[in-house]
């Protein structure tokens, strides 16, 4: 057993954003271990406030440049629930059509270049190009399609701009729709070795039970809409989160942490996973039994294994969407709703790549902003990544300390945090 460890990661690597992990061990004896976000605060909030509503949802897209949709999306539900905007079911398909480029986009990104090295027993990504070049180049067409399908619906990947209060600024072309429709199922052979490949690698042996948090609906697996639901039972509309999480400041941490039947809730692919199950897809449901994944499942390392699941999910619902799409035609009279200016206040809620969004925008009888709020994925996810610190790393103190602090990296790399959204 190791007696006495002194772990300091300055910055971890192969994470979006500025991170700590922090482990003491003295004569044998776990003292502290913590994950701490050390990004400077960055104020969205506040910087909204005076704005029009037009410019707050264009705003809220800078909050993340992997996750720019989401926020966006948050966003333009929260301001169309305050002024009073109904949507068109043709936005509606659309925007869940753009969500899943983003999905894709974001956890084939995790997967492969982030998660990948650490269950390849490699210290990143790069020796695969000369070693494994197959690999490397799957990786990057999975990842391309998803920019290229939310770049298709929404103008481009990286802050949407095609997305606007009540609709779209523009409308797909159905020769295009068609196009992506194509590579979208020949993707699927490329998402099926994916599957073999993580077949053959085995996770870091850890179960803690936990609550699980995210959107559900009742006729689809949640990414879009839905109601806020809690593994431990509770079941919210998205307009009622204050009464049940609850954000509070810890002082190693520059972004909020959160609880809401317990101290701690997990969020993201793995809480999407075991709360909604039954409405994958059942090619991904096949993959699931493939990769021994049975809800619920409590492994943390299993999160970036939910991803891949989902990646299949999100592929073949996404050919359902353009189909129906091509099938019912682009109906300019449904490109966009009639928007007001007036007094209101709107939540909206998206499930992120990384977890449950939620936005809130208050807008005077101008629509200019009043106030903001932002529940960030990562922020919530903290309190519970520190829990499964604690846990795990007296079942792994009788490793060398480069062993124990690899392994501290890889479950933090496991949560696939979002840091720089996280900070208010």
């Amino acid at each position: 057993m190791t007696t006495d460890a002194a772990i300091h990661v300055h910055h971890i690597t192969r994470v979006e954003g500025h991170g700590d992990v922090i482990a003491r061990i003295e004569n044998g004896l776990l003292k502290e271990v913590r994950f701490s976000v050390v990004e400077a605060p960055r104020f969205f909030e506040a910087i909204m406030r005076g704005q029009c509503y037009s410019d707050v949802v264009h705003i809220a897209s800078r909050i993340c440049g992997i996750c720019a949709v989401s926020h966006r999306c948050a966003a333009l539900q929260a301001t169309e629930a305050a002024l009073g905007v109904e949507i068109s079911p043709q936005t509606d398909l659309l925007r869940r059509l753009a969500f899943h480029g983003e999905v894709l986009s974001s956890h084939l990104l995790h997967i492969y270049f982030l998660a990948a090295p650490d269950l390849l027993g490699l210290p990143s990504v790069m020796p695969l190009i000369s070693s494994q070049p197959d690999i490397v180049r799957r990786a990057m067409r999975l990842k391309q399609i998803g920019y290229d399908l939310a770049a298709l619906v929404a103008g481009r990947h990286t802050h949407p701009v095609a997305m606007t209060v009540g609709g779209f600024s523009f409308l797909l072309d159905p020769a295009r729709t068609l196009g992506m429709r194509e590579r979208l199922a020949n993707i699927l052979d490329d998402l099926e070795a994916t599957v073999e490949l993580f077949a053959s690698v085995e996770l870091p042996t850890f179960e803690r039970e936990t609550e699980y948090v995210s959107l559900t609906h009742p006729d689809r697996y949640a990414f879009y809409s839905g109601e806020i639901v809690s593994s431990d039972g509770p079941r919210i509309p998205v307009a009622e989160y204050r009464d049940a999480i609850g954000e509070r400041v810890v002082e190693h941490s520059t972004a909020k942490w959160a609880r809401w039947n317990r101290d701690e809730y997990l969020v993201g692919a793995l809480a999407r996973f075991n709360n909604n199950y039954e409405q994958l897809h059942p090619p991904a449901q096949a993959a699931a039994q493939r990769l021994g994944m049975e809800p619920p499942v409590h492994n943390p390392f299993a999160m970036t294994v939910a991803q891949l699941i989902e990646c299949i999910h999100c592929v073949e619902d996404a050919i359902e969407l353009t189909d129906e799409l091509v099938s019912r035609g682009t109906d300019r009279g449904q490109q966009q709703a009639e928007v007001e200016a007036k007094t209101g206040l709107g939540v909206g809620a998206v499930e992120a790549p990384r977890g449950l969004l939620i936005h809130e925008y208050e807008y005077d009888s101008a629509g200019k902003c009043v106030s903001a709020n932002h529940i960030i994925p990562t922020a919530q996810t903290q309190a519970n990544l520190n829990r499964d610190m604690q846990e795990f790393t007296p079942r792994i103190m009788d490793m060398s300390p480069d062993r124990i602090q690899h392994l501290l990296e890889m479950l933090v790399r496991a949560y696939d945090p979002c840091i720089s959204c996280s900070t208010h």
